[in-house]
């Protein structure tokens, strides 16, 4: 499925925006639905990828559940109509106020990553006469081999709990009379292109499982997080990740026990490739070997390209005349404010209108004021 682009009415719009295609957006997410779906696996759209209100309901509107990281995001699930049974609720730093709305609004699990946390959520729990529900999320030491800041599964990383405290840990479950063990979390980093990663989580989930059953543990939900990657480099020939290879491998290599459920987290690959972000051509600028095309857009509105050195494909969809290469760069007073460095472009000029692509993850929800500069805006295929 192509992203669509309506020339003519995206230009008239006051750049930069984000413009999302709902008809990628919707299809994306038939597809998780019936892949998921043909085996009874549960999804819980993963928030902090893109917590845009109208992307937030379409979402829900299929039926998905909803993966919070804060209390805010909590809320704006709420708010967007997602049922409290649905939310889950994890976070290597909860803070009080954010564990009370949660078990205020009876949500479905908390997914704790230490025993300082359990030990405060029982103690919450505990003075409003509830009993709430809580995952251990652990660390299955399982390398996502993926960019190292967005690499969540290994022992030298802040989150989850390590193997060699899940006997503490269980003590502790023992002696707590205000949780309830739900089920096991993983979530072993994000951007995951070789599926093989996948196979080694599931395979130590495997091991993990028999190391509860053998204590009389068990675990009702299997919470294998998310972290499925999408294709960057050609985002209108693999619009749709491949959702089918991605549950078949579950299904194949974990071994769920009678009346388990599995469960999902999945973020970027639901919604990043319906986005993209709308900016305008301020000035050509060359230098002595490199030509730069000044744009309206910052690192403000898209960080991604210089925060994780990630890429973006950018495309010129006013031109159709011979490539030249350019360095695509922002007005933020940063030399880090670059989206691409010799991006073969149509030969560019003032006005002319560019498509960063890819950016419906990570994109507008990680937006910010940097150098005073205004919020971008959001448009939508079906409503401009």
């Amino acid at each position: 499925m192509n992203f669509k682009f309506p020339i003519q009415t995206l230009n008239n719009l006051p750049t930069p925006y984000y413009y999302y295609d709902m008809d990628v957006l919707n299809a994306t997410l038939d597809s998780v639905a019936k892949e998921a779906g043909s085996y009874g696996f549960k999804v819980h759209y993963a928030v902090k990828a893109n917590a845009n209100e109208r992307i937030l309901k379409a979402i829900k509107d299929k039926g998905f559940g909803a993966d919070c990281v804060s209390g805010n995001e909590v809320k704006q699930a709420l708010d967007c109509g997602y049922d409290s049974s649905g939310i889950v609720f994890a976070g290597v730093g909860k803070a009080d106020w954010e564990i009370n709305l949660g078990l205020d609004n009876d949500i479905s699990c908390f997914n704790v990553e230490s025993i300082p946390e359990l030990e405060i959520i029982d103690e919450l729990a505990g003075l409003k006469g509830k009993k709430a529900r809580i995952a251990l999320r652990i660390n299955p030491n399982v390398n996502a081999n993926t960019h190292h800041y967005i690499t969540t599964g290994l022992e030298e990383n802040k989150f989850g709990i390590n193997q060699w405290d899940l006997e503490k840990v269980v003590e502790c479950l023992s002696k707590l009379q205000n949780v309830e063990l739900e089920g096991i979390h993983f979530h072993i980093g994000s951007q995951i292109t070789d599926l093989l990663s996948f196979k080694d989580l599931c395979l130590r989930v495997n091991e993990l499982q028999k190391w509860f059953i053998s204590r009389h543990i068990f675990p009702k939900v299997v919470n294998v997080g998310g972290g499925l990657g999408i294709d960057y480099e050609r985002p209108d020939e693999n619009a749709i990740p491949d959702f089918t290879s991605f549950f078949q491998l579950f299904d194949e290599f974990l071994e769920l026990l009678p009346g388990q459920e599995l469960h999902f987290e999945l973020g970027r690959s639901m919604v990043a490739q319906c986005g993209a972000l709308m900016t305008k051509v301020l000035y050509i600028k060359s230098g002595v070997q490199t030509h730069f095309a000044i744009v309206d857009a910052g690192m403000s509105d898209l960080i991604r390209p210089a925060l994780y050195q990630a890429y973006h494909k950018i495309e010129n969809i006013s031109s159709d005349l011979p490539n030249e290469k350019y360095d695509v760069v922002g007005p933020i007073c940063e030399s880090s404010d670059c989206f691409g460095k010799a991006v073969d472009l149509p030969q560019t000029k003032r006005g002319d209108l560019i498509a960063i692509r890819s950016a419906g993850a990570y994109g507008e929800v990680m937006a910010n004021r940097y150098n005073l500069r205004d919020l971008p805006l959001a448009y939508y295929s079906d409503t401009i």
